[in-house]
């Protein structure tokens, strides 16, 4: 009898021995799966497929704070070529200008309102002359939010007759906004922005 007792014990405590070692791969199996699929999900979700001409593309998304000196100056940059890119036509600078009026706050539209007043843009249409105007770099101060930004840049200005450039330097702030649309791509507006130089950087005028 105390050999069938000593059997049964001895049964019993290879079972619990068993049920542990199953319980233990289990919980092993088991967070290994859920880690394999946490790490699918994870990539599958930094995956961006556009569709481009009918084709599906892959691109890889990243988070943005990588990407933010980028986009910042690229922003600045584009308000500045709307800004001051200018042709001879009283339609198109509107169309310009209204375009780069989405992309920063009163202090843009007070510039225009100004230049409007003092007849700039009716000079410019009726002397036939052309703005361009080329970013050359971008100061920026990503420490704090509003990022600063200090812009450098030269301007343009084709007659018929002869090429005036003049040195372009402005300044403000950029802030994020809280939506992306499809006039403010970026989702960022500049605000307190002021021309500090605007001069000639050729007395004489370039024979084109």
């Amino acid at each position: 009898m105390f050999t069938q007792l000593k059997n049964i014990d001895r049964a019993f405590q290879h079972v619990k021995r068993f049920s542990m070692v199953f319980l233990l791969a289990c919980a092993v199996v088991t967070s290994a799966v859920v880690y394999c699929c946490y790490s699918a999900m994870r990539e599958n979700g930094s995956r961006v497929f556009i569709l481009y001409n009918g084709k599906l593309l892959e691109a890889m998304a990243s988070d943005r704070k990588q990407n933010l000196p980028v986009e910042l100056r690229d922003h600045i940059k584009t308000f500045h070529r709307l800004f001051f890119t200018l042709d001879p036509d009283e339609k198109a600078i509107s169309a310009g200008i209204a375009k780069a009026l989405y992309l920063a706050d009163g202090s843009a539209k007070k510039a225009y309102d100004n230049l409007k007043e003092s007849s700039y843009y009716n000079n410019l249409i009726s002397a036939n002359i052309s703005q361009h105007i080329e970013v050359d770099s971008i100061q920026l101060d990503l420490n704090r939010e509003p990022y600063v930004f200090r812009c450098y840049a030269t301007q343009k200005l084709i007659r018929s007759s002869s090429t005036v450039l003049r040195k372009l330097v402005t300044q403000g702030e950029v802030r994020v906004l809280e939506t992306q649309t499809d006039n403010n791509p970026h989702g960022f507006l500049i605000q307190k922005w002021e021309t500090l130089v605007n001069a000639d950087l050729n007395p004489k005028a370039i024979q084109p």
